[in-house]
């Protein structure tokens, strides 16, 4: 609105985030991922603050340092309202011209930060560089190797991650295991200490990932097991070989009697079951947010 940011005034909520995460960091990390249309870029940069927060709790930040990269991720995208919003919410592809102007997002963004106050050099350093790349392909100076900052490079992995996995007008978000394991393929985009990191704050299988039992029978992933990446808690829900639901049942694949195990990762996409999330989620939260 013309106005300079007061982002002291972001630091209650990045707390508040900042403590869900510490006291349970699957959670919230992935019930932002349950956007509609109209706050997903509100949420988008909750989601990133809640997934930076999480990234430097596995790398090793103390509480203070995880809140920095955390209020970093909030902000990361301050650049887009100054994008027209044609081509901000466009339901659609961009033309190359449009992709061109988006791309001006991260300069608009840290000139906007620094016209305000409160705001520490993580954070613009995150909002100026989130789109670069370790191979130096990204945008909007081209920085390779060590030009890029620790911190530069968890905005990269946090921002992808969100955005891939999100419901948007023109696409249905990837599954969450699905997304890592495109992420992984990606080679030269993610620094890798940043990313096996990443993969370890969420799990191999993060929560609410589709995936196939040795048993034949399919479920969603409801909570990680910090002992054992491969080994979360599912709610089992389907039978591949009666092709029918069954009764759903909460199994800790990391108990010592449990016989079954995870031998792929599926996709909602060919599935196409409908309640998916509420299996996850639970019914209370999808009716709080209107879904």
């Amino acid at each position: 609105m013309g106005r300079a940011l007061d982002t002291e005034k972001c630091l209650p909520l990045v707390d508040e985030i900042a403590n869900s995460v510490w006291r349970n960091p699957g959670a919230i990390v992935s019930l932002a991922r349950l956007k509609t249309h109209d706050d997903y870029t509100y949420m988008h940069s909750m989601a990133v603050c809640a997934l930076m927060v999480s990234l430097g709790r596995q790398l090793g930040l103390d509480e203070a340092a995880a809140r920095e990269v955390g209020l970093a991720g909030m902000l990361h995208d301050m650049g887009k309202a100054m994008m027209p919003l044609e081509v901000l919410n466009k339901p659609g592809k961009l033309t190359d011209a449009e992709y061109e102007i988006m791309k001006t997002h991260p300069q608009h963004g840290w000139e906007l930060l620094q016209e305000g106050k409160g705001v520490g050099e993580i954070a613009l350093d995150v909002t100026l560089h989130h789109h670069e790349r370790p191979d130096g392909r990204g945008y909007p100076h081209g920085l390779a190797g060590d030009a890029l900052t620790r911190v530069a490079r968890m905005g990269a992995v946090c921002d992808v991650y969100d955005a891939i996995t999100s419901n948007r007008p023109y696409k249905a978000g990837w599954d969450p295991a699905e997304s890592i394991a495109k992420m992984a393929s990606w080679a030269g985009q993610f620094d890798n200490e940043v990313f096996q990191a990443f993969v370890k704050s969420l799990g191999i299988y993060p929560i609410g990932s589709l995936v196939r039992m040795r048993s034949g029978k399919l479920c969603v992933v409801v909570e990680q097991n910090e002992s054992s990446l491969v080994a979360p808690k599912v709610k089992l829900f389907f039978s591949t070989r009666s092709n029918m639901p069954i009764p759903v049942e909460l199994v800790d694949l990391s108990s010592p009697g449990c016989a079954d195990a995870i031998t792929a990762r599926e996709s909602n996409a060919q599935w196409k079951f409908p309640r998916l999330d509420e299996l996850w989620a639970g019914p209370e939260v999808l009716r709080k947010l209107g879904k």
